[in-house]
């Protein structure tokens, strides 16, 4: 797959001159067995983060406000809290949480593109990131007060961001051009399959506030420890990499739009596309039980996560390996993102629980040929082979920032804009707006 140099040699910067394996552009397609470790590994990745964000770290801090309401009105049993308390408190957790996401995913990118380390540059990164994450979620399942979940939910999310940095620079790494859209599929089916999955086995097997959290823990060492032994990674000799000082690292996160305007406006799309889908999506649950008045809201929300994971894997499959046959990513991105827009105007005009299972599978099929197309078309337009890591550590940002804001930002329009139809119309306004940037893009079909 990739070959060392001799530690002694230094760039290559004559004209004519290959550029060292590290840094060369993959030409040769991974087989079976790297798609599956690849993918394996993003399963446990996706249940250990998903998993809280939508079952566990809800319910806990939900437990802790019911506790503090009880104790304040001398109750003996327990206290409910008004939903937009639970909302604020778990949105105030997770923006804190994307505040640290921010400086991590391109901090990491950028360390991780300078690592001369004898196993690679972006292996030691996953292990560290994997330890990190595992040890934050087992110790996050120990804490009774908002303080200690804050703290460690934080350091969950810098291990999320230290591991899937490094993960993901694997792809522009070792992945040809023309096999991404298949191999990014593989970081967006499992996104569906471990939401599902996760939520499963948290309520059915592994149940309670610290199995819980400890077996998500367990299966992210267990699922990606595979890629992290097992998968060649090519050594950057010391005379190879870029300067590793404050400096140079500072200066290096900023990527001219002027100079780079695919770059810009690729980072632009993704923005606002998950903008839009993180606020479709994020209070599902809420917009059951209140804005629907279902009964069934439980049971009805994880009918919608099964049709939406459906759509998901299988537009994320088909529209990878489409783009990839037929060399275009760029339509596929406009056409998911006016889908997801679609989706999200379905939701806001017809309140009612059929139209919402369609949007549900609008949503997941918009949703799926996003993220598997999207990620494919940025590592096409990365400015430099040396800075991958880091570039799409910033890439990254645009994933999961907006997952970490919308909680406090949805729960802002519903009790403040006008209730849940215009959440659901700001979504769209945001697919469509992602839209019409990703049509900028130039260098890419």
């Amino acid at each position: 797959m990739t070959t060392d140099q001799p530690a002694s040699s230094p760039t290559p910067t004559g004209a004519g001159v290959p550029p060292p394996p590290a840094l060369a552009e993959p030409t040769r397609r991974v087989g079976g067995r790297w798609v599956a470790l690849f993918g394996a590994a993003w399963l446990g990745i996706w249940m250990a983060q998903l998993t809280p964000v939508q079952l566990l770290l809800p319910l806990q801090i939900d437990q802790r406000l019911a506790a503090h309401a009880a104790a304040s009105a001398g109750a003996t049993a327990g206290a409910t809290p008004a939903w937009t308390d639970s909302v604020l408190a778990f949105g105030v957790i997770s923006a804190i949480a994307g505040v640290f996401a921010l400086i991590a995913f391109p901090l990491t990118g950028a360390l991780s593109d300078r690592t001369t380390s004898r196993f690679g540059r972006r292996r030691p990164w996953i292990a560290a990131g994997t330890l990190l994450f595992a040890a934050s979620l087992l110790l996050l399942g120990l804490q009774t007060d908002l303080l200690g979940i804050g703290v460690f939910w934080t350091l969950a999310i810098i291990g999320f961001c230290v591991l899937s940095s490094a993960l993901t620079a694997a792809i522009s790494d070792q992945v040809p051009v023309d096999q991404r859209g298949l191999v990014s599929a593989f970081i967006s089916a499992p996104q569906a399959v471990g939401l599902i999955l996760g939520v499963l086995l948290a309520t059915l097997l592994f149940t309670g506030q610290l199995l819980g959290y400890a077996a998500m823990a367990a299966l992210l060492v267990l699922l990606v420890a595979p890629f992290c032994l097992l998968v060649p990674d090519a050594r950057l000799h010391p005379g190879q990499r870029q300067p590793l000082t404050v400096r140079a690292l500072v200066e290096s996160m900023w990527v001219s739009p002027r100079e780079h305007p695919d770059f810009g406006f690729t980072l632009l799309s993704r923005i606002l596309v998950n903008i839009g889908n993180a606020l479709g999506t994020t209070l599902l649950l809420y917009f059951l039980m209140f804005g629907l008045r279902d009964p069934n809201a439980e049971d009805d929300l994880l009918v919608l996560i099964v049709i939406y994971t459906i759509f998901v894997v299988l537009a994320s499959v088909v529209a990878g390996a489409l783009s990839d046959r037929l060399r275009r990513r760029r339509v596929f991105v406009l056409a998911a993102a006016v889908l997801q827009a679609l989706a999200a105007l379905l939701l806001a005009f017809v309140p009612e629980l059929t139209a919402t299972m369609l949007g549900a599978a609008l949503l997941g099929l918009g949703y799926g040929c996003f993220l598997s197309v999207d990620q494919a078309l940025a590592t096409q337009v990365l400015p430099d082979p040396a800075s991958r890591g880091k570039d799409l550590g910033i890439m990254n940002i645009a994933t999961a920032v907006p997952q970490a804001i919308a909680p406090l930002a949805g729960a802002a329009i519903v009790t403040l804009l006008g209730g849940f139809p215009m959440l659901f119309l700001v979504s769209a306004l945001f697919g469509f707006a992602g839209a019409l940037a990703v049509s900028r893009v130039r260098s890419v079909r």
